[in-house]
């Protein structure tokens, strides 16, 4: 039997044990996301249902993409991918994409591969390790990605250390620690995806809790991304932001 703990933030909230707290899904081994089944383990984040809606964000515009070119092959990078939930989920609703999975910890990329096996995804699905776009080193990507999609870590460092350092109990502190202010990696993501986006791909990133306006500011100040906008809320609160690369000049 489970429980959701309910001192948690909406859109971070799981099914936790009963007597030991860690999530139930590494007790099960695996985890639903976008309908299907992925596996789960300690040291890896468990996926949360709210980053479904990056998934639903992303698949909308590579069909509309697809619609407008059917014999392309689309090409998606999903950054600080985890246990590859969405790389997995996009790639099995969207056959035709190349999807390349990166992350920063090894750990996080050997059960990507994992779930890439066991889903049959094979060839069309990348797994590569790094610090966020230097992971693709070598994999001539830049100007040429159609969408980028982020579910990054966006809790400030002083919020772990107080109201929600339960979450460091179980998972790795790399899923959730975002610097002083919850949105180092944002930052990060925004310029470097520039390079990589194609004119008129786009940026689809989770933002935490009161984050939107300070994500969309993001998006302005770099200057080559144009019709940024929230396009999903979960229980109230805006957690989908994103931008289209201009064309270049």
């Amino acid at each position: 039997m489970g429980h959701r703990n309910q001192d948690t933030a909406r859109g971070i909230e799981i099914e936790r044990d009963d007597e030991s707290g860690a999530p139930r899904a590494y007790t099960l081994g695996t985890h639903t996301f976008m309908g299907i089944e992925l596996l789960v383990e300690p040291g890896v984040v468990v996926p949360r249902q709210v980053t479904e809606r990056v998934g639903v964000a992303a698949s909308t515009v590579l069909k509309g993409f697809a619609q407008q070119e059917p014999s392309a092959q689309l090409r998606v990078v999903d950054m600080c991918s985890g246990s590859g939930n969405l790389a997995c989920g996009l790639a099995s609703a969207m056959p035709t994409c190349r999807v390349w999975s990166c992350d920063l910890m090894p750990e996080c990329s050997a059960l990507a591969r994992r779930n890439v096996e066991r889903l049959g995804l094979g060839e069309p699905v990348t797994v590569r390790t790094g610090d966020l776009f230097a992971a693709l080193a070598g994999e001539e990507l830049a100007g040429n990605v159609d969408v980028v999609v982020c579910a990054p870590p966006f809790i400030s460092t002083g919020r772990l250390a107080k109201d929600r350092s339960y979450l460091l109990e179980h998972e790795p502190r790399e899923a959730f620690d975002a610097g002083p202010y919850g949105l180092s990696i944002h930052q990060r993501v925004v310029a470097e995806a520039s390079e990589f986006l194609r004119p008129g791909g786009y940026l689809i990133f989770e933002v935490g809790e009161g984050q939107s306006k300070q994500v969309i500011r993001l998006f302005e100040r770099m200057g080559t991304y144009e019709a940024i906008e929230v396009v999903a809320q979960h229980d109230g609160l805006e957690v989908v932001v994103m931008a289209r690369r201009k064309a270049l000049v």
